[in-house]
């Protein structure tokens, strides 16, 4: 203690030792624990490394760590005197008593120890704890041992929680079989100890897990060590006030020296009897060989059938397994000790019950899914038809499924197993829940997509017809149908909603939601109908209507009495004014207004009914700013198309301008006249030549029929189509005409016109100077 420099330290100490089989790896484990130096086990061979017991000091921590000779060693044999008195002297002495056991160990008697445990509990409760127990009731304190259980190999198929429970059960039957002294009858185990389990992995086949694990327990063990008496009991350290011996550094040696003295001189730890040691004997082999024929017949089982599949035959098979078991080891062993034999007899049917247990588990798990299974196939079927009634076929459905379960998980539960199905039953009527919640929100959700169409295809026509005439109480027209179709499509929901088991809160959160989806649908209709586009559209033919037609709606024929720029300056004003209306959602009457939650309420209520919508849609609706949807059309989109409408509407105007233009360029009156006068000789030559007076009637005969017969576009068809006809044969003609002209011919008329200008140079006669190319026409005289 001087060389650990712990003599003077008081209570500021800890003492911890570790338990369990040997060659498990105890010595490794305090070596990586406490950064000890213990002697461990060579790989190469099984056998004993630590001998007696062994104590260290723990690196950087006021910690003595106790090495104890491993039990059930085969250098010992069937000597068990020493490892009960280690076992009974580490118990008391150590503040933490580390139970070192592999997961595979965890269930059995002997390879867990409990054997000897039950002997040491025993002893000790007579020899130490009676004492304890006595000053506690004088109102002294009383100090706890905490046993902690390192499970080692832990491969991770069974959960911790479930291994707990193991060894906390097997330990409180344990306790309560113990001989206790006078008082201590209606003691428990956690009066004295405190329970704690931990599991580690394999360290060969995880070495880099297993390290990382070690250090994270180490941590319990430094987190507070040396604090003695003065350790809380909060935090995750190990070593607490109540652990703690109240034993000074400096006279540890004096007392456990007292306490190995007691150990020792203590007769209840001597060897058994002859007799029981002979009925030990006996009964262990009968037990092994009654084990072996039920494994045969547990071997023999069908193979296990698919996932969600229930041999109802199994709990038949398995109380016959067992039943076999117990017969035979009752027909030889009955003869022993009885004490002896009916303790193993309880041993031989509690390790048939953790061989069967997988198997009842297994068929629990697959009971639980069939059902489940059925119940959501039942429930969807009826969900299929008209008229249903949710919750009542929510309610029958389960009925069933829970019936069939309790049916079939009776067969397999044994007698005497302790075995329940009650955590099962409880999971199946959890996922029941989850189930019947995921139907019905699916069905809401399926309910609000409906009325959300409806809304949707009811406000289509009312917007367009609203919109496309425009007028001052446009909105109030548009928000008065809105809010109507909204009233039928909540009344519609809340009718339905009652066969939905739905809570009020629920209901008002879907109709909040309803109404922010079905305002998103009017906007969203609205934003189609506003598009730029379509809404320079709607202004050019309001525009249209007020240029082009009269207040009595007929259309206008240009005049030139006509003022157009005043109707179409105030026909192009009006229009304009109607750009702030289209702008804003804004009713001239207030009673018309619509309104949605605040942003809070709403967010709340998308919280409420989150399993409505999907994600996306939710997120979308988060992002929704009522008052910001009220305005259609930014300040910047409005000038962009009123600037557009300006536009379009000066075509308008310049198109009437040239129709008043064409009417006014008319031939004068006095030109008739002239050409009466000028014209009478010609008019009367006609009349007078029988032959122009033929042709003339003639032709008015056939004007007269055409115009009687409404022909005159097909005349005037015909007329055009032959005149085209006839240009393309002469232009045709030409080219052929040009093209075939020999190159003889062409240069002797490029020769021949030069000598005839300068002959025409030398005489009299002017004429004109040019040059001749064969790209160049000919040039006449003026003359000519």
């Amino acid at each position: 203690m001087k060389g650990w420099q712990l003599a003077d330290v008081g209570f500021n100490y800890d003492v911890v030792a570790v338990f369990g089989s040997q060659s498990t790896g105890k010595s490794t484990l305090l070596n990586r624990l406490f950064g000890t130096k213990f002697d461990v086990m060579s790989e190469t061979e099984r056998r004993q490394t630590t001998k007696g017991i062994w104590m260290s000091k723990g690196k950087d921590m006021p910690v003595l760590v106790m090495d104890v000779e491993g039990t059930d060693g085969r250098e010992r044999g069937e000597d068990q005197d020493f490892e009960r008195k280690s076992a009974l002297f580490s118990m008391a002495v150590a503040e933490v008593l580390l139970v070192n056991i592999w997961e595979h160990q965890v269930g059995l008697y002997q390879g867990a120890n409990m054997g000897l445990l039950k002997t040491v509990f025993e002893v000790n409760l007579g020899l130490f704890l009676a004492a304890k127990q006595k000053g506690k009731a004088r109102g002294d304190s009383q100090d706890k041992t905490l046993l902690l259980f390192v499970i080692r190999d832990h491969i991770g198929a069974t959960p911790l929680a479930n291994l707990r429970a193991t060894l906390t059960a097997d330990l409180n039957r344990l306790w309560d079989g113990l001989s206790k002294p006078e008082g201590l009858e209606s003691s428990r185990i956690d009066d004295f100890f405190d329970l704690d389990f931990v599991t580690l992995p394999h360290k060969l086949l995880q070495p880099e897990l297993f390290e990382e694990q070690v250090a994270d327990l180490r941590k319990r063990f430094s987190t507070g060590a040396g604090s003695g008496a003065g350790a809380g009991a909060g935090g995750s350290s190990v070593f607490q006030s109540k652990y703690h011996k109240r034993i000074p550094a400096d006279g540890i040696s004096t007392y456990m020296g007292t306490i190995w003295d007691a150990v020792v001189s203590n007769k209840d730890l001597d060897l058994p009897t002859q007799q029981e040691l002979l009925a030990q004997f006996r009964c262990g082999e009968l037990a092994a060989a009654a084990f072996a024929t039920f494994s045969a017949l547990v071997a023999a089982f069908p193979p296990a059938l698919p996932a969600g599949q229930v041999d109802s035959s199994l709990g038949a098979r398995m109380a016959e397994a067992k039943q076999a078991a117990l017969a035979a080891y009752d027909a030889a062993a009955s003869r022993y000790h009885p004490a002896v034999y009916a303790r193993q007899r309880a041993e031989l049917a509690t390790k048939v019950h953790g061989a069967l247990l997988p198997l009842f588990a297994t068929q629990l798990k697959s009971l639980h899914k069939g059902t489940l299974r059925a119940f959501r196939v039942e429930v969807e079927d009826a969900l299929r038809g008209d008229g249903y009634d949710f919750a009542r076929v929510v309610r029958d459905a389960r009925t069933r499924a829970e019936g069939t379960f309790e049916e079939e998980a009776a067969r397999v539960v044994l007698e005497e197993s302790g075995w329940s199905a009650e955590e099962e039953r409880v999971a199946l009527g959890e996922d029941m829940d989850s189930v019947a919640e995921l139907l019905r929100k699916e069905e809401t959700r399926k309910m609000v997509a409906v009325i959300e169409r409806n809304i949707k295809r009811q406000m289509a026509e009312t917007v367009e017809l609203a919109l496309d005439s425009p007028s001052a109480d446009m909105w109030d027209k548009v928000l008065s149908a809105f809010k109507a179709a909204l009233a039928k499509a909540e009344e519609a929901y809340v009718r339905k909603a009652t066969s939905f088991n739905c809570t009020d809160d629920e209901v008002k959160a879907a109709l909040s939601l309803l109404r922010r989806r079905a305002w998103i649908a009017l906007r969203s209709k609205l934003d189609e109908q506003t598009a730029e586009a379509a809404l320079l559209n709607k202004l050019r033919l309001v525009f249209e209507d007020k240029f082009r037609y009269d207040a009595d709606g007929v259309p206008r024929v240009w005049k030139p009495e006509d003022d157009i720029d005043t109707i179409f300056r105030k026909a192009k004003d009006s229009v304009l004014e109607l750009i702030p209306l289209y702008a804003h959602i804004k009713p001239s009457n207030e009673a018309n207004a619509f309104e949605l939650p605040s942003e809070s309420s709403s967010s709340s209520s998308s919280m409420g009914t989150s399993g409505l919508v999907d994600p996306a849609a939710a997120a979308a609706d988060d992002e929704f700013d009522f008052a910001q949807s009220l305005q259609l059309l930014t300040p910047s989109a409005q000038a962009s198309l009123s600037a557009r409408f300006r536009r379009e509407t000066d075509a308008y105007y310049t198109e009437a301008k040239r129709s008043m233009v064409s009417s006014t360029a008319q031939i004068p009156y006095w030109i008739y006249g002239v050409l009466v006068v000028l014209g009478w000789n010609e008019f009367v030559a006609v009349i007078r030549s029988p032959i122009y007076f033929t042709m003339l009637l003639l032709a008015f005969t056939g004007a007269y029929v055409v115009w009687t017969l409404k022909m005159t576009g097909p005349v005037l068809a015909v007329t055009r189509g032959v005149t085209n006809e006839v240009i393309r044969t002469v232009n045709d003609q030409l080219h052929t005409y040009f093209a075939n002209q020999s190159p003889a011919a062409h240069a002797q008329r490029h020769h021949a016109v030069p000598v005839a200008a300068a002959a025409s140079r030398n005489s009299s006669e002017p004429v004109e100077e040019f040059e001749l190319s064969e790209k160049q026409p000919i040039k006449r005289e003026k003359d000519e």
